[in-house]
């Protein structure tokens, strides 16, 4: 399938929620390689990868693109039912840079090699975007390539479950980019009303 895509033209393979099925990522790969296959690969992910797995991939991926969901463990526990969310992805997305460095891309703008992340910033800072974007800022690279994201609609139950009972605000989501500039983040993704950078070119 990933030398299938090679052919008809796409500019990489998107391995999306890879992370429970990297040995055979790792097989398939393999495989692939051996018969000429040579375009990056996107570990497409939430963000909540064990160190174990992503030393499996050290020198396999070529482009990560990780959620940082929560800069708190709490919430993110009441709202996403996961433990210790922010220390194990904190050290997934320190892992992650470690082994590609910041986004780079080539001539014609497409990326080649390196970290993306993606923020979707909750009503009433839900979050926590201040402490992730400081995390970043400090702790990864002010020159990281963050894709802040303003999508978030309440649906099915978030009425059991408020702020996430209404939609974000545009004034939330220009504090924000505040935010962003404040820590020295401006390698950004403007646009508003857009969530993913396979839509702006980046991919």
């Amino acid at each position: 399938m990933m030398l299938d895509l090679q052919k008809r033209g796409c500019h990489n393979i998107n391995l999306v929620s890879p992370s429970h099925v990297v040995a055979q990522i790792l097989a398939a790969v393999e495989i692939a390689a051996g018969k000429g296959l040579h375009l990056p690969l996107v570990y497409n992910t939430g963000g909540y990868d064990s160190l174990e797995a992503l030393a499996l991939l050290d020198g396999v991926i070529d482009i990560y693109m990780p959620d940082m969901k929560y800069g708190d463990s709490v919430i993110a526990r009441k709202y996403s039912k996961v433990r210790n969310y922010v220390e194990v992805n904190r050290a997934a997305v320190k892992e992650m840079h470690r082994q590609v460095g910041d986004l780079a891309l080539d001539e014609s703008g497409l990326a080649r090699r390196g970290l993306l992340i993606r923020h979707l910033v909750l009503p009433e800072n839900l979050a926590g975007t201040e402490e992730v974007l400081n995390f970043i800022a400090h702790e990864i690279s002010p020159n990281t390539y963050l894709n802040l994201m303003d999508l978030y609609r309440p649906c099915y139950r978030a009425d059991e479950y408020p702020p996430l009972d209404r939609p974000m605000t545009s004034l939330e989501y220009r504090a924000a980019l505040a935010m962003a500039e404040r820590h020295g983040l401006l390698r950004l993704d403007r646009r508003l009303g857009v969530g993913c950078c396979t839509q702006g070119g980046v991919f």
